[in-house]
């Protein structure tokens, strides 16, 4: 097989997803009742509300199917989802905005940056003085954590969290990815006007310790200064760094020192193909100006979107402007060497394919967040052949708009990120292979 695997733009077959059994059962019920109550409070958000229904009834209730395209050969397991549409629950009076960091720790508790700068006035008129609403909203801080089963446990980050270093603030103006530590620490990173910095911070939002510097940068052969970090990992004694909206690289750094291990750029060869001049804006996300996306540069494109970790010595990451996750593995000295290209929807233009990758907790299956067609690719890990596709575009559950992250906790259920108008999380319920 070529080490090049370009998923098939042929979609031989579409169904709602779900155990057919259960999804019969959860269709035919929609079709009956009326729509569920919304369990948000009305009064104050310190208001309790009980309810006699199990919590079991309840999340079976709010279960409703998906979008799903088969691309295996009939007779092949692929796995199945419905969408919680309870999930998450909110306080009464909270609104989130863009979300472009999501991550669950080790006790399956999901944690999202989200950006209360991108919600309007009418959004969040509680916050004016005097308020402008009768009792919604004010947007929830920038780091959130929420149970397995969508209880808000709190947050932290706001602009003037800090650190402050040499006079300036390094929190950073537009936060862009999140990843929780093995030792429950939180990385943010950035992609605003002089987001050129990656934070550590306790669970509590104590800072702990950063890479990089606000305001400085200095290309992709720099070894202290980032461009418009995207995402990190820290594991296997390196913090890697995807460094893309600016520079066109990966940066790796000694974990215990945070001292520079090394760059590498698509092939793992030097990092190439130059930096964005200015500031990134979400306009430039769907430009044309690079020629389109090219699976087979040499180089990656300029939005070098997440990087991704896995137990077993790989390195996957997402080089979104041309369509495809480049694939490496970890060398005994840390270094990385280019195993294979990952190829997702070639044809694809506006924002593009590949923005996140995650995988089911027993190893098989790789997901694959396609944020222009916002649905998710399933690939089977040992072939890389891809299996089927769920979601669309869309504003109702289980449909995305720019859908930005992915991710699955130990039990194999999903949770989706949306950023631009999308401003939302949700929660895809693993419901077993078919």
């Amino acid at each position: 097989m070529s080490s090049r695997t370009s998923a098939s733009p042929h979609r031989p077959l579409r169904l709602i997803s779900g155990l057919a059994a259960f999804s019969s059962l959860a269709i035919a019920a929609c079709a009956q009742e009326t729509p569920a109550a919304d369990p948000t409070p009305t009064t104050s958000p310190d208001t309790e509300i009980s309810s006699s229904a199990s919590p079991t009834a309840a999340a079976e209730g709010a279960l409703v199917p998906l979008e799903m395209e088969i691309l295996a050969p009939e007779g092949t397991p692929v796995p199945r989802f419905m969408v919680d549409a309870s999930w998450p629950k909110l306080p009464g009076d909270m609104i989130i905005g863009q979300t472009p960091g999501l991550d669950v720790d080790a006790d399956d508790n999901v944690w999202i940056a989200q950006r209360p700068h991108t919600l309007g006035g009418t959004d969040t008129g509680l916050t004016t003085d005097p308020p402008i609403a009768r009792s919604c909203c004010r947007p929830g801080p920038s780091v959130m954590q929420f149970s397995k089963d969508g209880t808000y446990l709190g947050g932290w980050g706001e602009p003037n969290t800090g650190p402050v270093i040499n006079g300036i603030n390094q929190w950073p103006r537009n936060i862009h990815g999140l990843f929780v530590a093995d030792d429950g620490s939180i990385w943010i990173g950035g992609n605003g006007n002089g987001d050129h910095v990656v934070l550590n911070f306790t669970p509590e939002g104590e800072f702990i310790q950063m890479i990089g510097s606000h305001g400085e940068t200095d290309g992709n052969a720099s070894t202290d200064k980032l461009g418009n970090p995207a995402d990190i990992w820290d594991g296997a004694g390196q913090v890697i760094v995807a460094d893309g909206y600016i520079n066109k690289r990966i940066a790796r750094f000694n974990s215990d020192t945070l001292s520079f291990a090394g760059a590498e750029g698509a092939y793992a060869a030097d990092p190439t193909g130059g930096t964005r001049e200015g500031s990134f804006d979400q306009s430039q996300a769907t430009s044309t100006n690079d020629g389109g996306a090219n699976p087979e540069a040499t180089s990656f494109g300029d939005i070098v979107h997440c990087v991704v970790g896995t137990e077993d010595g790989l390195v996957f990451v997402c080089d979104r402007r041309n369509n495809r996750a480049q694939v490496f593995q970890r060398t005994d000295d840390g270094d990385l060497e280019f195993v294979r290209d990952i190829v997702i929807a070639p044809e694809t233009g506006g924002t593009r394919t590949v923005s996140d990758i995650t995988f089911s907790p027993d190893g098989k299956y790789i997901y694959i967040a396609d944020m222009m067609n916002s649905e998710i690719w399933i690939l089977d890990r040992e072939t890389y052949e891809p299996l089927a596709t769920i979601g669309r575009i869309g504003r109702y559950p289980g449909q995305f708009t720019w859908l930005h992250s992915v991710v699955a906790d130990s039990e194999g259920n999903l949770y989706t990120s949306e950023v631009n108008t999308g401003r939302r999380v949700q929660k895809l319920v693993y419901m077993g292979e078919e």
